[in-house]
């Protein structure tokens, strides 16, 4: 099968950039080779890890990453801070610091704003987003704030999720102070995302659920169950066809019409998948996996789905962000010790990470 790559460069020899081909035909070849290459692109997926950015550090845990696409920056939550990489050549251009527990980042596009979630003192961090500079600290309304996303189709807020208080924390990232909370319910909360259209999405991992909210009312709308999907981490949206996508602890992505709640599809991917993205310019799904693995799906309709590849990627790779910009797509890795051997007290211990092995991961076709 001819690759999406080279597909692409079929596509750009016969047309230019004005849409007009540049090889003579009749038109009906032109739209002909035009269906063509656009059907290669979608169905043909070859990604590949083409370059590994050294972080280094400490035995720390990593989690949620985040690119600028107008910086250029790439964020990296790498627990007592948030490391901050040219996104481009993985050069460090600098850190968020202190923090305890770091977990997400998310930038204001418009005000140079970014805020960052520190989640054991129950905090968020807001800094200038061109020079890192630390402005201000803000207490959440809730305990171990994690996932925080910025509603930018609609509110213009700023959403917390404290993942262990099973609440939600509204900041106005203009005035940076705390406009309002909404209680969903008890459990591990996990990821957010928006709709454009007034409404949000919550996973509750440890109730295999999505709690939805009015983004102006604040009120808990319904909340829908998992089924067949166990669990619940990763969270993302095809506002276009109303499609929200869960990826669950059982193999399984859910997709649910983001209107009604009905599972409509669920697509096998990698062994315990944490992280998910969408991505709306190619219609595909990417899924970070506990077996080190990334899963690419395709949105052939609203109501089909077709898996295309399973990318090696490495160990601990759970996270994953995307270059809007390049369409490249970032995961965290590093190498683990031997586990320890539990204790009354840790009756479940991690093992450490090798220091100075952690990395980033940078994927593309």
């Amino acid at each position: 099968m001819m690759s999406s790559g080279l597909a692409r460069r079929l596509m750009a020899r016969l047309v230019n950039p004005d849409h007009q081909p540049l090889i003579p035909m009749p038109r009906i070849l032109v739209l002909l080779f035009g269906f063509i290459a656009s059907a290669l692109i979608s169905l043909a997926a070859d990604y590949r890890v083409v370059a590994r950015y050294p972080v280094g550090g400490d035995a720390a845990r990593w989690d949620y990453l985040r690119v600028d696409p107008a910086t250029r920056f790439l964020y990296v939550a790498h627990s007592t801070k948030f490391e901050v990489l040219n996104a481009d050549t993985g050069k460090k251009v600098g850190e968020i610091a202190p923090a305890s527990r770091a977990h997400g980042v998310v930038i204001v596009p418009g005000l140079n704003r970014g805020f960052a979630t520190s989640g054991n003192d129950n905090a968020v961090i807001m800094f200038d987003a061109t020079n890192l500079k630390v402005l201000a600290r803000i207490k959440t309304t809730g305990t171990n704030p994690d996932a925080i996303q910025f509603d930018a189709a609609d509110t213009k807020k700023v959403y917390v999720v404290n993942g262990s208080s099973g609440n939600v924390t509204v900041i106005d990232p203009v005035t940076a102070a705390v406009t309002g909370s909404v209680a969903l319910a008890e459990g591990k909360l996990e990821q957010i995302c928006f709709d454009g259209r007034g409404r949000a999405f919550v996973n509750n991992e440890e109730k295999s659920q999505v709690h939805v909210f009015d983004t102006h009312t604040l009120k808990v709308i319904a909340t829908w169950s998992s089924a067949p999907g166990e669990g619940g981490t990763g969270l993302d949206i095809d506002p276009v066809h109303h499609r929200l996508f869960s990826v669950c602890g059982n193999d399984k992505l859910v997709v649910f019409d983001s209107d009604t709640g009905r599972v409509v599809a669920t697509p096998d991917v990698g062994e315990d998948a944490d992280g998910v993205l969408y991505d709306a310019s190619t219609g595909r799904i990417f899924t970070s996996n506990a077996d080190e693995t990334m899963t690419v799906v395709h949105e052939d309709s609203p109501d089909k789905y077709s898996v295309l590849q399973t990318v090696k990627t490495g160990v601990g790779a759970k996270q994953i962000a995307l270059d809007e910009k390049t369409g490249r797509i970032f995961l965290p890795t590093g190498q683990f010790g031997p586990k320890p051997a539990p204790t009354s007290k840790v009756p479940h211990p991690l093992a450490s990470v090798v220091p100075g092995s952690f990395e980033i991961l940078v994927i593309a076709e």
